[in-house]
């Protein structure tokens, strides 16, 4: 297949550099000249993209505005398959299918990254094992979801999940952006300058997301809002439970508490 992939940050170059190594012939799109520079010389892409002429399949791994114009102006080939890599999906789809269109379109959302961003982050072997997240509405070309479906694979992904766009933007509120806000929040106590030699895992593992890109993640929180927003509003109201239960001196509440995450921790990955 010739596959461009336009962006290519951390997670556009990893697709790319993935799927060239699976065979495809890959091309390479980006605004500033340097990415593709470094691609080029790390054999992550095969030749840079002036257009998406003759592309079987093109990926948008660029911030999710950005995207959605490109999904209404781009100058696609006919049959065309167009996926874009974005961490938001409805408005996305919206976008896609506002209006007949030449290509196809098929949302994906793939979980794995780093805290790190750029194409000096990425790697071939980033996607292997992770899961990927296709989404599928009544306009779907079902051709078009088994293809993408297929590349995923060839890009290394382990599990791949298939719902609706309004499904996925409820569960990455609570999976992905709920972690980074409070990983965010969690950093800014005045404690953090000075607690080096006092952490462990458990602070590394809270605060690994932190620095990401704020204009990236901004931009995810409001085009899904809604879902964040009672994310956000469920935690602050556990947390007031935690908080109203040391002010009463109330050991048997946090016990309760604490048997309450600890069992639906065992839940989840009882299932998993």
């Amino acid at each position: 297949m010739k596959i461009v992939v336009y962006g290519l940050g951390i997670i556009g170059a990893s697709l790319a550099a993935a799927l060239k190594k699976a065979g495809h012939l890959v091309l390479g799109k980006n605004r500033s000249r340097e990415p593709l520079e470094y691609a080029l010389e790390h054999d992550m892409i095969d030749a840079v993209a002036e257009d998406y002429d003759g592309a079987d399949v093109v990926f948008l791994a660029l911030p999710p505005r950005v995207a959605m114009r490109e999904l209404d102006e781009g100058k696609f080939p006919a049959g065309c398959i167009v996926a874009d890599i974005c961490g938001v999906k409805e408005p996305l789809e919206n976008a896609a299918f506002s209006k007949p269109r030449v290509y196809r379109y098929v949302g994906t959302h793939p979980m794995a990254g780093k805290e790190t961003s750029g194409i000096r982050s990425a790697s071939d072997t980033l996607f292997c094992g992770a899961n990927l997240v296709l989404t599928r509405a009544a306009q779907t070309d079902e051709a078009a979801f088994a293809a993408v479906r297929a590349l995923g694979k060839d890009a290394g992904f382990g599990r791949i999940i298939e719902c609706s766009a309004k499904e996925h933007d409820k569960m990455i509120a609570l999976t992905s952006q709920l972690a980074h806000v409070v990983a965010n929040s969690y950093v800014t106590s005045p404690l953090t300058e000075n607690c080096v030699g006092f952490t462990g895992g458990s602070f590394q593992d809270m605060t690994r997301v932190a620095p990401v890109d704020e204009k990236v993640w901004a931009e995810l929180y409001l085009l899904n809002r809604e879902n964040l927003g009672a994310e956000i509003d469920r935690i602050v109201a556990r947390l007031r439970q935690f908080r109203d239960a040391l002010s009463a001196d109330d050991e048997e509440r946090l016990l309760s508490l604490q048997r309450e995450g600890k069992s639906c921790f065992q839940s989840f990955f009882q299932k998993n």
